[in-house]
């Protein structure tokens, strides 16, 4: 499975369990008998209304409604995207023969690269005799180190990826 298909399912299935969050507050409000959202609440004579402040664009909702779960859910998707976009989860692995007289693709290159193209590429060379392993360091789709064609094609592979939008639930 590819890593935007593991990544949209990973996400889907928050966006389920966000619902089903929304769901079990919605029951357990109705089976505790909380008002309602239509209903009035009592408020005492000497009470005070509360003055929102002036750099809110929305009423800040009362803790422990769904309203505000739902808020501090959509908070915590985002910084969960945000971090995410900072790990290393796109993959490219380039398999071949490194000298003529060996088969079976033994040798390989993989790029592990983030969003932006910062990670590091691995190479495994193998012969009769010995395995050679490399790793160069990667920032945005290139390396200072020199790479060799199948680390190339590697990394290309996951430049063609970035290049190409991103399908999430919402966009579904």
């Amino acid at each position: 499975m590819s890593s935007t298909l593991a990544g949209a399912f990973g996400i889907a299935a928050l966006f389920v369990a966000v619902l089903a969050l929304v769901f079990a507050i919605q029951a357990l409000r109705a089976q505790t008998g909380a008002p309602k959202a239509g209903a009035k609440p009592a408020v005492a004579p000497q009470a005070q209304p509360q003055v929102q402040p002036a750099e809110t664009s929305q009423p800040e909702a009362k803790p422990g409604t769904v309203k505000s779960e739902l808020r501090r859910l959509s908070k915590e998707l985002e910084d969960a995207r945000s971090e995410l976009r900072e790990t290393l989860q796109h993959l490219a692995v380039v398999r071949y023969d490194a000298y003529g007289d060996m088969g079976g693709r033994l040798s390989w290159s993989m790029a592990l690269l983030d969003d932006k193209g910062d990670g590091v590429v691995l190479t495994s060379i193998n012969s009769r005799n010995d395995a050679r392993s490399y790793a160069k360091e990667v920032k945005s789709f290139e390396s200072d180190a020199k790479l060799s064609p199948e680390e190339e094609e590697a990394i290309e592979t996951l430049r063609k990826e970035a290049a190409q939008p991103r399908e999430t639930p919402e966009h579904q």
